[in-house]
């Protein structure tokens, strides 16, 4: 079970940010540093991230920023394309979407390492199911919402 009683919550937006600003290999104290003082790279992702945007958290909210790089952090809430984007840019692995009305899921080929870390940041109300193959390489896992 994941403990998330004491993880500060980020907005999905946010924690997309801080996860493509981890893909530079970038050290936490580094991550820090850069963004408190606003010495962010341009984004020429599809996502076309505004960096900024964690600056003024950082400024605003410094001890939860701090924590949520340091410590890990919840997602606030969660959409399905949402959490889609958050596969990609975390874990670099393309995802699946199924929207059809009452079978929304995103599907994804996750080690169980990475299911770990997926699991630690979803908001409430959403559910991981599948499993890793035996041999320990990854499996295929469906995360959809709870209720329907």
């Amino acid at each position: 079970m994941v403990d998330r009683q004491n993880k500060v919550k980020l907005s999905q937006w946010d924690a997309l940010l801080l996860e493509s600003l981890r893909s530079y290999g970038w050290s936490e104290e580094e991550l820090l540093r850069r963004v408190n003082e606003g010495e962010l790279p341009a984004d020429e992702s599809k996502y076309e991230f505004d960096y900024g945007q964690l600056s003024v958290l950082a400024d605003e909210q410094p001890e939860v920023f701090r924590q949520a790089v340091l410590e890990g952090y919840q997602i606030k809430y969660n959409t399905i394309r949402g959490i889609r984007s958050w596969i990609e840019v975390a874990l670099g692995i393309e995802a699946k979407l199924e929207l059809a009305e009452g079978h929304e899921a995103v599907e994804a080929e996750l080690t169980e390492t990475e299911r770990e870390r997926l699991e630690a940041v979803l908001s409430y109300g959403w559910a991981v199911k599948g499993g890793a193959a035996m041999d320990g390489s990854a499996g295929t896992y469906r995360i959809e919402p709870i209720q329907r």
